[in-house]
């Protein structure tokens, strides 16, 4: 009797462990989800982090590589790709490097003096010297935001019954009060946003299909051709990506940054070079020249698979050149038509963002010069010069349009005129980089030196040989 009780209560404690033990097990189960459920929330958020941290990383390198693709860009590479097909993609893996090397040297200067181009240069040689740089830079700027105003409205009138003269005095207009008027954090965040307009070539040059080969034998192999057409879009292709306008733009732009993230009260203030603020900088600069180039290299291929397999070799009209992108819309009713809305909308977009850069780099080399208060980032009533210069640099540019100039045309000219103008500058930033009373520490060191002087070299051997070509009829 007392056996067959012990076995029943030995019995009821088993069914009670092994409840537990189950129970045990279904609690750990419940904890383990929870467990992995919280982990991978804290992943998520912390690649959410990552991610937001590296957008706040980007700022001025980006805003100045997607301006680098302004229309004159945007149409040098379009007659690159129409007149040679993929004879000249060879240039952009020879010109990344070089861009990457002088726009990362531009942006150092700026953050370690925290000084602008004009006025480093200003403080520390002669005024010939200085006098030499801002009068290419001024020069250079007034001739791009001339072509670059007069393609915005030739593209508006692609869809828009308006006068050529009422919509390039509009665009000048709005784009002056848009920089007076219009904080510039907001404004930094805009231009941002609008260099997405740029996105249509190489979802073009995908769907128009590549024999990506041929495409990728075309980009590393150097194949050069000595006559006067071509040297003359090659020079023009160097010029609208290493541009005079982006090297005092990207100096003072790293300051204005600075300030609008409070790490500075003023320009002239001397930031706190960590390695973690040159290490943001270098990767605001790659990611912004990559994006500058890899998009060229997409407007070239996507215009040679396009315009030049169907034998439009020459674009003279901004509707030459929006045919371009018909393959991109080629199943919806009306393509032409949309594709010239499209093809409109980047060249206005980039526009709206590439001459406020072209103005205000103009305007910070001269009001350093002059000595005046200067930055995006104050009001009006504080730099009263600043903003006039930058209005009456767009004012300059608008005149351009009223002398009868083709407005296509023009803009690979442009193009052509900074890179010979892009030559003495180049010289200049070697100089700055590598002075030590300057740059102290951080001057430029092997890889910046051998960019920077490659980028000279080559801009001034490119240059000479369109010369020469010229003079010899061919």
């Amino acid at each position: 009797m007392g056996g067959s009780n012990h076995k029943q209560i030995n019995l009821s404690m088993t069914k009670k462990l092994n409840h537990f033990t189950k129970t045990e097990r279904q609690l750990n189960r419940r904890l383990n989800r929870t467990e992995r459920q919280t982990y991978n929330l804290g992943k998520s958020m912390l690649n959410r982090k990552r991610y937001n941290r590296f957008l706040r990383v980007l700022g001025p390198g980006l805003v100045t590589g997607a301006a680098d693709d302004d229309p004159s860009g945007i149409a040098t590479y379009s007659q690159a790709g129409a007149g040679f097909g993929f004879g000249l993609l060879w240039a952009f893996p020879l010109m990344l490097p070089l861009l990457l090397a002088v726009q990362e040297s531009c942006a150092r200067i700026g953050a370690i003096t925290s000084k602008g181009l004009a006025a480093v240069i200003k403080e520390n040689y002669s005024k010939k010297l200085l006098y030499m740089s801002v009068g290419l830079v001024v020069v250079a700027n007034t001739i791009n935001i001339g072509a670059d105003l007069g393609a915005m409205a030739s593209t508006t009138q692609l869809f828009v019954g308006l006068p050529f003269a009422l919509l390039a005095i509009f665009y000048a207009i709005f784009v002056v009060l848009l920089v007076i008027f219009v904080n510039y954090k907001s404004y930094a965040k805009l231009l941002k946003w609008l260099a997405l307009a740029l996105l249509s070539y190489p979802i073009t040059a995908f769907l128009v299909g590549q024999d990506w080969p041929e495409v990728f034998r075309s980009t590393f192999t150097l194949t050069p051709k000595i006559n006067f057409q071509t040297m003359y879009i090659f020079v023009g292709i160097l010029g609208t990506t290493i541009s005079p306008y982006l090297f005092f733009w990207d100096t003072s732009e790293v300051v204005e940054e600075e300030i609008a993230k409070r790490n500075l009260a003023r320009i002239g203030e001397i930031p706190k070079a960590t390695k973690r603020f040159l290490h943001n900088l270098r990767v605001d600069n790659f990611v912004g020249m990559a994006f500058a180039s890899i998009t060229a290299w997409f407007i070239v291929i996507a215009c040679a698979s396009t315009l030049y397999k169907h034998g439009i070799t020459e674009i003279n009209t901004a509707s030459d050149a929006a045919r371009a992108l018909e393959p991109l819309v080629q199943s919806f009713p009306n393509a032409g038509m949309v594709a010239k809305i499209i093809f409109s909308v980047g060249i206005i977009g980039i526009g709206l963002l590439a001459v406020p850069v072209l103005a205000g780099s103009s305007s910070y080399a001269i009001s350093e010069v002059m000595g005046w208060k200067e930055g995006l980032y104050r009001k009006f009533k504080r730099a009263i010069g600043f903003y006039v210069v930058l209005a009456l640099a767009t004012g300059a540019g608008l005149a351009m349009n009223f002398m009868g100039i083709d407005p296509i045309k023009a803009l690979v000219f442009t193009a052509v005129f900074n890179g010979i103008a892009a030559v003495p500058l180049l010289f200049m930033i070697a100089k700055v980089g590598n002075n030590s009373n300057i740059m102290g520490q951080y001057k430029n060191g092997i890889l910046s030196n051998i960019g920077v002087r490659l980028a000279f070299v080559v801009m001034a051997a490119a240059a000479l040989v369109l010369f020469y070509s010229f003079a010899r009829g061919s």
